[in-house]
């Protein structure tokens, strides 16, 4: 009797198994960003290529609307708006979330209820927020402007004058969102083992040496994510848009207009949803290109402070 041959059933090995576990916990959300953020990304490019009136009506135009975009000078005000608001946020978000951090990172009752006081506005709607702001800084009657006069400065228009509209957009964009910046800092600097202050305290270490040399290494994950984050939020969030559109509608003279509300207002107040389509497709292209550049200087956030 011939012996038959054996085959042996091959295994998978356990971190082939833990990938593939991994890879199945990931697919839903790999779906759900396909299906509400991938798959509108790419039906806005297609539309970017079709004069759109909102009626029903398509008709193909190729570039026509990105050559209209380059034409256009309130396009590139706009986006100059855009970035000055964004190189004004987020340095602003950065240091004030970090120092927020430091100052209530030890767990007490006292540090517990400060904490809550800075999140507090980033549980209020943003709407509420800036029509609150606009109240307080409004022309005359704003407390902040009555304030202001009764120092002798003067009657300033914080919303009115071209020159302090965006600054004024940015204070409220700092206050409202630092918070949350804040906590996320806090989730760094609890990470950092309490071993590595305690052996620089024994060298002789003073707070800005440990600071320097200990928390902001330690803390490059973190702060890659919170720069990343805050200047996609400064750039095409809903933050930047509900703030700006509810305080000052892009104005004064479209100093507060950035490309998000100009998009805005060229999709639903002058009906040209193909030019906003394009426009939009610019600055997501424009946006995963920045991502792209800081992954690569800074080589995902491990990036060197010497």
């Amino acid at each position: 009797m011939i012996a038959q041959p054996k085959f042996k059933r091959s295994r998978m090995s356990a971190r082939h198994r833990e990938w593939i576990a991994g890879y199945l916990f990931l697919l839903p959300d790999v779906l759900g960003l396909f299906v509400f953020l991938g798959l509108p990304m790419l039906l806005s490019l297609v539309l970017g290529l079709y004069d759109v009136d909102g009626f029903g009506s398509y008709r193909f135009v190729g570039l026509a609307n990105y050559r209209k975009m380059m034409a256009d000078p309130l396009f590139w005000q706009s986006a100059r708006v855009t970035v000055l608001y964004a190189v004004m946020l987020v340095p602003l978000l950065y240091v004030c979330g970090l120092g927020l951090a430091l100052l209530v990172q030890k767990t007490n009752r006292f540090n517990g209820v400060i904490r809550s006081m800075f999140f507090a506005p980033h549980m209020v709607s943003l709407v509420v927020v800036a029509l609150v702001w606009q109240f307080l800084v409004v022309d005359k009657i704003g407390v902040l402007s009555r304030l202001a006069a009764s120092l002798g400065l003067g009657s300033i228009s914080f919303l009115g004058d071209p020159d302090l509209a965006l600054f004024a957009v940015v204070v409220v964009s700092l206050w409202f969102l630092m918070g949350y910046y804040m906590l996320i800092f806090l989730g760094g600097l609890q990470d950092i083992p309490a071993m590595y202050y305690e052996a620089a305290t024994m060298d002789g270490a003073g707070p800005v040496a440990r600071f320097w040399y200990i928390t902001l290494p330690l803390l490059k994950p973190t702060s890659f994510f919170v720069v990343m984050i805050s200047m996609v939020a400064a750039v095409a969030g809903s933050q930047a848009f509900d703030i700006i559109w509810v305080m000052t509608g892009g104005g004064p003279a479209n100093s507060t207009s950035v490309l998000i509300v100009y998009i805005y207002q060229q999709a639903f107040g002058f009906g040209a949803f193909g030019y906003a389509a394009a426009m939009s497709s610019i600055l997501v292209i424009s946006l995963m290109a920045l991502t792209g550049i800081m992954f690569l200087l800074t080589r995902g956030g491990r990036f060197s402070y010497e």
